[in-house]
């Protein structure tokens, strides 16, 4: 904040005369164009490849890393930090400063209507930057306008959660209401920039998020935010502006063979052609201009990345039925291949992690995982690509909220107002995304036997003795694997200190790993009873519910401004 303040103090000088050269606030409000340009700057802030959502992952119990900032926030070992690039007001900052200057753009002559469009995408992306606080934070000091030295915000007290939570909300719906709709942006070679419908599905995350927490944390108004989540949900499905990317195809033996979840982070998943991304990082194929990624070693080579068996136990088997009740479910033994393992199950477990043969660097395919790199023994697939392999860069786009992200906040806001669904909500929901996965053959290869993922009912559950809550959210935790979402649903749902503290476990040690002609496991890898590679063991996890399920204020905050007070037990 204090970083913000200097620079609004340099630009708002009295001056005479102004260098052509020299770009500041009295030579630069002029025009539209000038809104887009400062506006331009927030599209840089979003969730990109190279960070963030990476970590996020791995904070969870459903990923592990070899990075030390990531583990010890997954282990409950961190300490309070000095300064964190999480508690970050220069966003706010920017916001503040196009929302202010942008009546003097209006008063030049440029229409109401365009002008909108940009203090629009800024009131989003205050949101933005304020709710990436608030779920670590809760409330935080909450500043609306650019400040001079001297002014009494700048040693504000942390407003209430409550106070930020209306702040978001209220900052969304104006960004609803300004901003242009999905096809008027594809219309006008805008695709990437924030919609009124991309507003709206944010709306349901940040209510989905803190009407969950407000009903599992016991605090509140949970009915009021799940409502809100439900009709800002429903409204995005309702503008009929976006469906899930499909690319429906039939084998040589009529099985269908889609492989649009794999390809939706791919470059067949770019542009505008694809109507499931709502909001995206853009990275672009234009080489000379656009701005790269660098994924590749984070992503599928693994250290920084790697699933754990903790969430892969969360694949259904092709019948619909968690491994704990499927007929279909095998226990892996020393002996079995590793692919073996991925045989009748839901076909995103093939699409997120790698199997035997799978495209991985340019010099080979994958193998079997690398006991350094993939040392959970498995590895995520998702954006692994030869040739930006090669490149050490990507320019592949980063979804950061998906029209699949949407019907899932659709099925879990209106089950958990009044803890049922029904099959006709079920049907426009979760089994839409059933109903684009290919078929899976449960057969032999000599004997085929191809069948669909079967749909989520009511019924079903009640023949099979599944709860209909656990069901949403492992369709959440499969669908939306490694977007940086596993770690905050723990937190909100209250079940980070149940899972958290339990063991971090990895694949099953398989004699391939031990025998492979490539890079072996050694044979005194630690496992567990059932013969899982053990990642770290329980008792080196902790999780305390007074403390850890928000973070703590960086201690140079608190420094700077005695009346921040520091977060319980920090």
């Amino acid at each position: 904040m204090i970083g913000s303040l200097i620079f609004s103090g340099l630009s708002s000088c009295e001056v005479n005369e102004v260098p052509e050269t020299f770009m500041n606030d009295v030579n630069y409000w002029n025009t539209v164009n000038d809104l887009k340009m400062a506006a331009n700057y927030f599209y840089t802030t979003l969730p990109g490849l190279a960070s963030g959502d990476v970590s996020e992952d791995v904070w969870s119990s459903y990923g592990f890393s070899n990075s030390g900032d990531a583990t010890r926030i997954s282990d409950g070992s961190r300490a309070t930090p000095a300064t964190s690039a999480d508690y970050d007001y220069f966003s706010i900052f920017q916001a503040n400063k196009l929302i202010e200057n942008a009546p003097i753009v209006l008063e030049k002559g440029a229409t109401e209507k365009e002008v909108n469009w940009y203090v629009g995408e800024a009131h989003f992306f205050r949101a933005m930057s304020y709710y990436k606080m608030f779920i670590r934070f809760g409330g935080v000091p909450m500043i609306t306008k650019t400040l001079k030295v001297d002014d009494p915000e700048v040693f504000a007290p942390r407003a209430s959660r409550a106070e930020i939570l209306d702040l978001i909300l209220k900052d969304l719906d104006i960004a609803a209401q300004y901003l242009r709709g999905h096809d008027e942006l594809i219309a006008a070679k805008e695709y990437g920039r924030i919609s009124k419908t991309a507003a709206l599905a944010f709306k349901a995350r940040v209510a989905l998020f803190e009407g969950t927490r407000e009903k599992f944390h016991k605090y509140g108004d949970a009915k009021k935010h799940l409502t809100i989540a439900r009709d800002a949900a429903k409204e995005v499905m309702d503008s009929k502006q976006y469906a899930l990317f499909s690319q429906a195809k039939t084998g040589a033996n009529g099985q269908r063979t889609d492989e649009a979840y794999y390809n939706l982070f791919q470059m067949a998943g770019e542009g505008s052609a694809n109507k499931e991304n709502v909001i995206v990082r853009q990275y672009g194929v234009n080489r000379e201009n656009s701005v790269t990624s660098t994924p590749v070693q984070r992503y599928y080579e693994g250290s920084n990345a790697v699933p754990t068996q903790n969430f892969v136990d969360n694949y259904l088997m092709a019948d619909g039925l968690p491994i704990s009740k499927s007929k279909l479910y095998v226990e892996p033994t020393k002996d079995m291949k590793y692919n073996a393992y991925f045989n009748k199950k839901d076909p995103r477990m093939s699409f997120t992690l790698f199997k035997t043969g799978d495209e991985f660097i340019a010099s080979s395919d994958y193998t079997i995982p690398n006991p350094r790199m993939h040392r959970s023994g498995y590895g995520v697939r998702k954006y692994a690509n030869k040739e930006y392999w090669a490149l050490q860069a990507s320019y592949i786009d980063k979804p950061v909220l998906r029209y699949a992200e949407v019907l899932l906040i659709y099925a879990e806001a209106s089950y958990e107002l009044n803890e049922s669904i029904s099959d006709a909500d079920l049907d426009q929901s979760i089994n839409l995304l059933r109903a684009r996965l290919p078929q899976v053959n449960i057969g032999t290869a000599e004997a085929p036997n191809f069948v669909d993922m079967p749909k989520l009912s009511n019924d079903f559950l009640n023949i099979n003795g599944l709860n209909m809550r656990e069901e949403i959210r492992r369709e959440r935790s499969v669908e939306l694997a490694f977007e940086g979402l596993a770690y905050w649903d723990m937190i909100r749902w209250k079940t980070a200190e149940v899972e958290m503290k339990k063991p971090l476990i990895g694949s099953y040690l398989f004699t391939e790993f031990l025998t492979t002609t490539g890079e072996k496991w050694a044979s005194d890898t630690p496992v567990d009873s059932k013969g899982h590679i053990i990642l770290q063991e329980a008792n080196l996890r902790k999780f305390d519910p007074e403390k850890d399920y928000l973070w703590p204020i960086p201690t140079n905050e608190i420094a700077i401004n005695n009346k921040i007070e520091q977060n319980p037990k920090w």
